[in-house]
């Protein structure tokens, strides 16, 4: 058995993860080609690839494209051996298009892996030095091992990373399950993207997450689902309904079907529940960071819900430390590259309304700028006692909004459908049919939403 060091004990797919960010990531491969020795890649066919990336930044001083890299790869391989090649062509056929899920744990592990085997050789050079008293010597080849491999990501270089600008963005968008939603969204909520649901107390928000949730499992998602008002038993029940359209009340008569449904799924759920206002997106942050050292990386974070959450600065008024949480809950959907949703209570004027704008949302209309897409559930009484609702499609960055969708709501096995429709009605018309006996032509309800947006970004400064 070789005594070298390499990357065997991460795997395969580790190493090949990795090859596969050293040439995405152009600030990544400064750092880590530093410290990095090609033989420390088990297979060869990785080590020829990675070869190829460095002789290219050694020769031009500039990292190599896909294209160029493509161009290499076609003009130098005929002369390498027939097995090695095709290894070489079917592996950067799978990564051309896709991208790296743990990406923070692939370059964390592997830096410090790199890293320590730098130490290793410089300490093993002072021992050498240590016979002649060269001191001095030696605390240059330890200080300048130190500093190999360290953080070298000083921001967009704009001609060194002219070839970043123009590398096509994947959202990677997860379903909402709704078809109506996701033609609207670009195929639903996107990673690094904050989707807020507004209704007020006892509309169903809690059911409506889990709808999403549940929607985002059966595509295979793993989803985080953090509870600060029920208790984590009680969702998971939720999911099991939604899943298996079994009703609530009758989940522990069929539970042994429910497991044969479910234990099969693609996708995961966590739920992990904290206590009203104990947690702050901080306690979050920690978490997930435990999940993704375990191995489990977030596909969907759900936390039910934002207003709930202990805010991380006492500020003067609460809706300036609601608008910070909506903030820093953004901030953790970048970090860790999936879509978050979340829930928001309505004002008094939202209990009865009829269709809930974002006028309704509570406290802090400015969490409203903040969030990527946000849409709301109004159900009046006689909703309520005839499974109905609506949804009004408040904002959307990725596509049109305004819209209002008249919806059937189950709460008794969390089943949530959009009901058909052939022409959607947007908010704006049913004020002004209420109002005026004209209705509003296309052009003045846009014309009226853009300036009812203006009028509240402006006031909300």
């Amino acid at each position: 058995m070789s005594n070298k060091p390499s990357f065997s004990k991460y795997g395969k797919n580790f190493q090949e993860d990795l090859v596969h960010l050293i040439l995405d990531d152009r600030p990544f491969a400064d750092q880590i080609l530093e410290v990095l020795d090609t033989n420390f890649l088990e297979l060869e066919y990785l080590r020829l690839f990675t070869s190829k990336i460095v002789d290219y930044r050694d020769r031009y001083a500039k990292h190599p494209s896909q294209q160029i890299l493509d161009t290499i790869l076609q003009t130098e391989l005929e002369r390498e051996d027939k097995v090695l090649s095709q290894q070489i062509t079917e592996y950067f056929t799978r990564i051309r298009s896709s991208e790296v899920d743990g990406s923070e744990y692939i370059k964390e592990q592997s830096l410090e892996f790199c890293r320590k085997q730098n130490l290793k050789e410089a300490m093993l050079k002072s021992v050498e030095l240590l016979q002649s008293n060269s001191f001095d010597e030696i605390s240059k080849i330890i200080n300048e091992s130190l500093k190999l491999g360290s953080e070298s990501n000083f921001g967009h270089d704009f001609l060194a990373d002219f070839e970043e600008r123009y590398k096509p963005k994947f959202r990677g968008p997860v379903t909402t399950g709704w078809k109506q939603i996701d033609d609207m969204t670009g195929g639903g909520l996107g990673k690094s993207e904050l989707g807020v649901v507004v209704a007020p107390t006892g509309a169903g928000k809690s059911m409506v997450l889990v709808h999403l949730g549940s929607n985002a499992i059966m595509e295979g998602k793993t989803v985080v689902h953090y509870t600060l008002e029920l208790q984590d038993t009680v969702i998971g029940k939720r999911y099991d309904s939604c899943i298996t359209e079994y009703p609530l009340s009758e989940l522990d008569v069929f539970k042994d079907d429910i497991y044969e449904k479910i234990k099969d799924l693609d996708g995961r759920l966590i739920v992990k529940e904290y206590p009203t206002k104990s947690a702050s997106t901080a306690t979050i942050r920690n978490h997930l960071n435990k999940l993704v050292k375990r191995g489990i990386q977030p596909g969907v974070i759900i936390v039910d819900y934002a207003d709930l959450l202990k805010p991380t600065v006492i500020r003067k008024e609460k809706r300036n430390e609601l608008e910070s949480i909506y903030e820093e809950l953004r901030g953790l959907s970048t970090e860790f590259g999936c879509p978050i949703w979340t829930a928001s209570q309505t004002n008094r004027s939202g209990l009865n309304a009829e269709v809930i704008t974002m006028e309704q949302i509570s406290e802090a209309f400015n969490k409203c700028f903040v969030a990527d897409f946000i849409f709301s559930v109004s159900r009046t009484i006689d909703d309520k006692q005839n499974n109905t609702g609506k949804i009004f499609i408040a904002k959307n960055r990725n596509g049109p909004d305004g819209m209002v969708y008249d919806i059937f709501m189950d709460t008794s096995n969390v089943k949530i459908r959009i009901l058909p429709k052939t022409n959607a009605v947007t908010a704006t018309a049913i004020n002004a049919v209420a109002t005026s006996p004209v209705a509003l032509t296309p052009k003045m309800q846009r014309n009226y939403l853009q300036s009812k947006y203006q009028k509240f970004k402006g006031t909300s400064k």
